[in-house]
């Protein structure tokens, strides 16, 4: 898969944040109808796979050391190939060569998908923060990266 830096605006970039929310709201979980507003101060990456975008994350800085990863999301034909470790890997390589060294994340407990993900990547989960605290489905992680020398 050939992951690319994509721009806010780009279209192929808001047809998979439009399908994560359509396939998260049939999910459950409680989750009212959100529309993907993308983050002026993100950086969004979308792996291609034949021509086509298939998968896509976002990384959003918090704070100096800290950044957040945000709209992980592969189209279900595509799972079960590698590519969601894929793009967290390079969100990962993003956060470090941006100062990051502190990576978080929220997800859904209806999600255990990307639970798995998460804990298998090493990320830990830590108390929900931020705009997430009132939401009873949130699940948050933390993950600590090594300092490049």
């Amino acid at each position: 898969m050939l992951i690319e830096s994509r721009v806010s605006s780009d279209p192929e970039l808001a047809a998979l944040m439009a399908a994560q929310q359509r396939e998260l709201r049939e999910a459950g979980g409680g989750l009212d109808a959100r529309v993907f507003l993308p983050y002026d101060d993100a950086r969004y990456l979308v792996g291609v796979l034949g021509g086509r975008a298939v998968a896509c994350g976002a990384l959003q800085a918090l704070d100096r050391e800290t950044a957040e990863i945000k709209w992980m999301y592969v189209r279900p034909a595509h799972r079960g190939q590698g590519l969601a470790r894929q793009i967290l890997g390079a969100l990962e390589e993003l956060a470090l060569r941006s100062g990051h060294t502190v990576l978080r994340l929220e997800t859904g407990s209806h999600l255990p998908g990307a639970i798995q993900l998460y804990l298998s990547s090493g990320y830990a989960e830590i108390p929900v923060y931020g705009a997430y605290v009132d939401n009873p489905y949130s699940i948050c992680f933390e993950k600590r990266l090594p300092v490049l020398a």
